[in-house]
């Protein structure tokens, strides 16, 4: 007999999350482990630089959580309410409004608020395990191994179904045996280094397009964070979490066209010190933030992984590569993954299956709530990676349309409407070559929501459509790439 119904690896927001929609699901009838690596005293930690994140989540994916497993979030964990967010062209002349209202959330607090509500739900924790291994019943997962860091001895319990929420190099993932379909590792290109500072200041110039209190602000600009972004978002009126990320080739060509030698870190300080609306920053010493004020960290910005299920195993949250390829927002799609993953997993136990056919609907019920937009996102992040300062800059002043700022602040892949316009005309040979991206990256797009609609009902079918998909977005990210050459 297993020891568990079900074991919850990794103590982070979107294992807590899986745990308390597995509990909701079953009406607290199955035994649930939620296994952390950390402390008790500092939970769900990504590393020893605390919870490195933007913070910000959308309003929309916090009210689809509560809505589906009755969990309310409130203060002190939501720190601080914002309008949208708006992303700035390099020259700051045109701005997008995207995902609408938000909140700027305590990653400190949050974890600690979800671990005491988990408890309250009869979700068992060990802590300051550290995991190696799955362990299987021929093709099927019956459970986890590793050490036990509090007393240096082996670690190790069964249950019916293991759901890894151990972060973006899950080793749990990366070892994985009964399954092909998985993917297992990821591509260095679809990983973005991202570091940020949380900080007091004083206020300088005041500058919407650097510091606004209502807006999370994206600044978009190849020379400070190359294949990336830079972001300065409110946590009150002298309060922010203000970092970057950058993807390491793309850092490499900036630093080798501009002969200099920065780093995360390196460009992270220049970024801050450019900043004319934000000055005496110091980081912020709050007990609520001490053990998180900055720290650098790895996130990834492509699709999710092709498939999130084999017998007795099922991927959630960053472990499943769900951050959104366009902005590397994790927190979303781990809230809405977490929360429609419960129903899966207490249908499979119920009905006494949890082989890889059972498990399936999980990949289907989370494309159709979100996952059908993300190959058309690792798209577009490609190709707006491989373009200037200036292209950026043109293109957003004069191919977005008002249908397209629409589909952006959704979150998804905008049409450019504004490329039809009668008797437009592009000056200039590099921005006829953009419009011409931008038109193909649209149209590929089309065709990628269409796949993932018709992404199979059963695992027969997924070596055929995997094989159509990479053969497809793999020639679309070559000739996207060749835009930049």
């Amino acid at each position: 007999m297993a020891d568990y119904d079900v074991i919850v690896a990794g103590g982070g927001l979107a294992g807590t999350i899986t745990a308390q929609s597995i509990s909701h699901y079953s009406n607290q009838n199955l035994k649930i482990l939620v296994v952390d690596r950390n402390s008790e005293f500092l939970p769900g930690r990504k590393s020893l630089a605390g919870w490195v994140c933007g913070d910000a989540c959308s309003k929309e994916a916090v009210d689809f959580m509560s809505n589906k497993i009755k969990v309310e979030w409130t203060r002190p964990e939501i720190e601080h309410d914002v309008k949208g967010v708006m992303a700035f062209s390099p020259d700051k002349e045109t701005s997008i409004p995207f995902d609408g209202e938000g909140y700027m959330l305590n990653r400190q607090k949050l974890p600690e608020i979800q671990n005491e509500r988990c408890k309250k739900m009869g979700i068992e924790f060990e802590y300051e395990i550290n995991l190696t291994n799955l362990i299987y019943d021929d093709q099927q997962v019956i459970g986890i191994q590793g050490i036990d860091n509090k007393t240096k001895q082996p670690f190790k319990k069964t249950s019916k179904i293991v759901v890894d929420a151990t972060g973006v190099t899950s080793t749990l993932r990366n070892g994985l045996q009964n399954s092909t379909k998985v993917e297992k590792r990821i591509d260095r290109r679809d990983l973005e280094s991202t570091g940020r500072y949380i900080m007091y200041f004083d206020q300088g110039q005041k500058d919407l397009t650097e510091f606004d209190p209502d807006y999370c602000i994206i600044h978009l600009d190849q020379d400070i964070a190359p294949g990336g972004y830079g972001w300065v978002f409110p946590k009150g009126d002298n309060k922010v979490n203000i970092g970057l990320g950058v993807e390491k080739s793309f850092l490499d060509k900036r630093n080798k066209r501009l002969g200099k030698k920065d780093n995360v870190a390196s460009l992270m300080k220049e970024y801050l010190e450019r900043n004319k609306a934000i000055k005496n920053s110091r980081l912020s010493e709050d007990p609520e933030d001490i053990n998180n004020n900055s720290g650098v960290f790895q996130v990834s910005v492509r699709r999710q992984n092709d498939c999130m299920v084999s017998g007795g195993f099922m991927l959630v949250g960053d472990s499943a590569w769900m951050p959104k390829a366009i902005d590397a927002g994790g927190i979303g799609p781990a809230l809405i993954a977490g929360a429609i993953i419960g129903n899966n997993v207490v249908q499979a136990i119920e009905g006494n299956d949890v082989s890889e056919a059972s498990l399936w609907q999980y990949n289907l019920d989370f494309i159709k709530e979100y996952g059908y937009k993300t190959a058309g996102l690792e798209l577009f992040r490609a190709l707006i990676q491989q373009m200037t300062n200036d292209q950026i800059s043109y293109g957003m002043k004069h191919f977005l349309g008002n249908l397209d700022v629409e589909s952006i602040s959704k979150g998804e892949h905008p049409d450019f409407s504004g490329l039809g316009k009668f008797g437009m005309i592009i000056r200039g040979v590099m921005n006829k070559t953009v419009a011409k991206s931008l038109k193909y990256t649209s149209e590929q797009n089309q065709w990628l929501v269409e796949h993932y609609y018709n992404y199979p009902k059963d695992p027969s079918g997924f070596d055929e459509w995997d094989k159509t998909l990479h053969q497809r977005l793999g020639e679309a990210l070559t000739k996207v790439e060749a835009f930049g050459n």
